[in-house]
């Protein structure tokens, strides 16, 4: 199947802002690597902006894809408990190309000098505790245990991309899932 010259640009762009960073990738070198012009990127994208806020929401939406398809094959039922979030993130983690999460890595590089990236960042985890608290049996503490997890899996994210093995950082986050489950 042949990519449009809009899928192309930002299949591209999402290997190298993943990979390298989104700073440290420069437009010439997407324009290069998709194989399209100057003329041809920018009629799609007006900025390097435009393409970062195209970038995080196809991040979001493959991300939370994967997340969703992961936790199911580790067998993630509604109110079934925590435990399937650790063999998923392990998926993940294993991957030669991990790079941790793509919504972290660009508020550490632009803070606040981008709003729209906080608010794309916001939104992806609030979908992320969804699912989440999707997994936790019903109680009246659910949304607080939801949002303590996410911060499990945040940290256990950041942890991940300096571990030389993620086996630790899986085991770490595995008891804290039990003694939250």
């Amino acid at each position: 199947m042949k990519l449009s010259a809009r899928e192309r640009i930002l299949l591209t762009a999402h290997d190298l802002f993943y990979r390298d960073g989104i700073r440290a990738t420069g437009i010439d070198k997407v324009i290069a690597e998709s194989g399209v012009t100057k003329v041809t990127f920018y009629r799609h994208f007006p900025s390097k902006n435009a393409l970062i806020l195209a970038f995080l929401d196809y991040r979001h939406e493959r991300w939370m894809t994967w997340f969703t398809e992961a936790l199911a094959r580790n067998g993630a039922k509604p109110g079934g408990g925590l435990i399937p979030i650790v063999p998923a993130l392990a998926e993940w983690f294993n991957n030669p190309i991990y790079r941790g999460c793509a919504f972290i890595n660009s508020v550490a590089e632009f803070g606040g000098t981008f709003p729209e990236v906080l608010a794309i960042s916001a939104q992806h985890k609030r979908d992320m505790i969804a699912v989440v608290a999707d997994l936790i049996p019903e109680s009246e503490r659910k949304a607080e245990l939801a949002n303590a997890v996410a911060i499990a899996i945040d940290g256990a994210i950041v942890r991940a991309q300096f571990e030389t093995e993620p086996d630790q950082v899986l085991t770490s986050l595995e008891i804290i899932m039990h003694a939250l489950n």
